[in-house]
């Protein structure tokens, strides 16, 4: 969605929005709009949407209120976005083609007002490209916003968040694509050509190079697929020179059959997306990259595709992984973790990072224990894990903790190797949890968040349609600017 800003309405506007808190209606507005709203028990809450037809200077107008909330409420940032994405959702297939959004006596901020904008631009984010046949009615139509009446500094606040909904968007576009169009490969030209020009450098791995390196657990899961697999780094410099980075490591496992332990043909679906902990992370990069942020910042991603062949991996194959520890294979199904601790080994070894954070969709355990309302949250540090808990709060990408403990860490010691890729049926959250630890080094802060629950929304929500959350994007983004940029 373009969004302009300018002096005045358009002329020519016939759909103009304003933006109301709670138990207020914008001045000046005419009578049947303000009976209207009454009728309709319009309260101003957040998200809430009124809109009527008047008069104005000889032409009929469309115009349209959404509910922002209190404006001295906790939550003042996600209310501002859900009155922007309502207004998206509302208008996006009517037929209106543009909008304008009068913030004009609104009392908003710069942010507040960036805020409102976001939630417009995210909520207009749709995968639409192999949809060859849609009715007219079920056409986007609303392509662009001119914002008037902005206060001071509204641009320059957009241009900074316009950054992060780029990521976002980079990432539902990953996330979103069937498996033949992203894998490995194709993933990593995806992001060569996303981050041509802009300074960042891309270092990639390929199948010879990780053999050399010992990274066996993490080839040993794309043996059964034609796709080589890939590892892909992305390094940003914007901070102090010399100084350690931030590393975030994502899980991206392009499709997922399973292996050998073959899941069942019911919503397989849906496993396009189990590279959702890589997407993420690209994402993130790319919103931290588009807006200069001011820190060292590394994305690791291990990219592989997990099917059935003659040369996959089976059950009771024992690996090595980069470190040396060996790993005896209980469940070719529970492959996102064997990607993922080589990678975690290499980002440590070859980055030397101060903290390393990884994302991955990597088990149905953290739905059944959270459902589809937050990711979960294991780290080995509790400073490095509630300033992500406040990141993830500020940014509406929320994380719940869950517990590591020596306990959990017996459930996956093997009898023949040096542990086992999966432990019981209970905790398995955990467990995979206490797996990726073994991979640590020693004094190295470390958090993991399981994004099973997250990556992808089988109903629209607040400022996604359904498909793509890209989760993940807005939570790297707002620990940088916590934890690098203050």
């Amino acid at each position: 969605m373009k969004i302009e800003f300018s002096q005045t309405i358009p002329a020519n506007a016939k759909l103009v929005a304003q933006i109301a808190d709670k138990g207020a209606l914008p001045a000046g507005l005419e009578t049947s709009l303000v009976e209207g709203a009454k009728t309709a028990r319009f309260k101003g809450n957040p998200g809430q949407i009124f809109d009527g037809f008047v008069e104005r200077g000889g032409s009929v107008v469309r115009a349209a209120i959404a509910g922002a909330g209190d404006p001295g409420g906790s939550d003042r940032r996600t209310g501002l976005e859900k009155a922007g994405a309502a207004l998206t959702a509302k208008f996006l297939t009517s037929g209106e083609t543009s909008m304008a959004l009068d913030l004009s006596d609104s009392g908003l901020s710069a942010e507040e007002s960036a805020s409102v904008l976001l939630g417009l631009r995210l909520r207009s984010w749709r995968h639409d490209e192999y949809r060859t046949k849609l009715k007219e009615e079920q056409k986007i139509t609303l392509t662009s916003v001119t914002v008037t009446g902005a206060p001071e500094g509204t641009e320059a606040a957009w241009a900074d968040a316009a950054a992060v909904a780029t990521g976002v968007e980079f990432t539902r576009h990953l996330v979103a694509e069937p498996a033949n169009k992203v894998f490995p490969l194709s993933f990593v030209a995806k992001c060569q050509e996303k981050f041509a020009g802009t300074g960042a450098e891309l270092i990639v791995l390929d199948d010879d190079q990780m053999a050399e390196l010992g990274m066996h657990s993490l080839l040993g899961v794309g043996l059964g697929s034609e796709q080589p697999s890939r590892i892909l780094a992305i390094r940003w410099n914007g901070g102090d020179a010399g100084a350690k980075p931030v590393c975030f490591v994502g899980k991206g496992v392009t499709f997922d059959t399973g292996g050998i332990s073959l899941k069942p043909g019911a919503g397989m679906e849906d496993m396009k997306w189990d590279m959702g902990g890589a997407g993420a992370v690209a994402g993130a990069m790319l919103a931290l990259v588009t807006r200069k942020a001011k820190a060292n910042i590394v994305g690791v991603m291990g990219l592989v595709e997990n099917m059935p062949d003659g040369k996959a991996q089976r059950p009771g194959d024992i690996v090595t992984s980069m470190n040396g520890q060996t790993i005896e294979v209980i469940n070719t199904d529970a492959e996102g973790r064997l990607v993922l601790c080589d990678a975690l080994h290499w980002a440590q070894q070859e980055f030397s990072p101060v903290a390393i954070v990884d994302f991955a969709t990597l088990t149905g355990a953290i739905i059944i224990a959270l459902g589809n309302e937050y990711a979960g949250l294991y780290s080995n540090d509790d400073d490095l894990a509630a300033k992500l808990d406040a990141a993830g709060k500020a940014s509406g990408d929320h994380l719940w903790r869950m517990p590591l403990a020596p306990g959990y860490d017996k459930l996956i010691d093997s009898p023949i190797a040096d542990m086992k890729n999966v432990g019981p049926r209970g905790a398995g959250s955990i467990t995979a949890a206490q797996f990726l630890q073994r991979f640590i080094a020693k004094g190295m802060p470390w958090a993991h968040c399981d994004i099973a629950g997250m990556a992808w929304a089988d109903k629209a929500g607040v400022t996604w349609d359904k498909g793509a959350t890209g989760y993940g994007v807005r939570l790297m983004d707002q620990y940088i600017r916590d934890t690098l940029e203050n």
